[in-house]
């Protein structure tokens, strides 16, 4: 049990993600803010999901290859989630999303691997 937990965040943020990308509009109005707080958005939801991937990886893979499929992982979910929106009323997946999504994957890899880097004691 202990094994699927930590691999239970990253899934259910998946499940969230497909839910709202299953949403006719959520379009607010805004204009061009809307489309860029939608965009921030994006960005930060995906480099949360590749966060809880790299946590779930790192204990049953060596630190670099968790991130790695990680940020795979998270790309790939990226590409899919477009995929999925181009069949919703309402909605459009395009490559620059993807590519969002993507880069907000890649932050959170090499934030993850600056902190990793900043805990790692030097010898003396």
């Amino acid at each position: 049990m202990r094994e699927l937990r930590a691999f239970l965040p990253p899934l259910a943020l998946m499940g969230v993600i497909f839910v709202l990308s299953g949403q006719e509009s959520l379009d607010s109005g805004l204009g061009w803010i809307d489309t860029v707080l939608r965009k921030l958005v994006h960005f930060g939801e995906y480099a949360l999901l590749c966060a809880l991937w790299w946590r779930a990886l790192r204990g049953r893979l060596e630190s670099s290859a968790a991130l790695a499929v990680a940020v795979a992982v998270t790309s790939a979910y990226a590409a899919t989630d477009e995929f999925h929106q181009g069949f919703v009323d309402g909605r459009h997946g395009t490559p620059v999303d993807w590519l969002i999504d993507t880069a907000g994957a890649l932050t959170a890899a090499v934030l993850i691997r600056r902190l990793a880097r900043d805990r790692t004691p030097v010898a003396a």
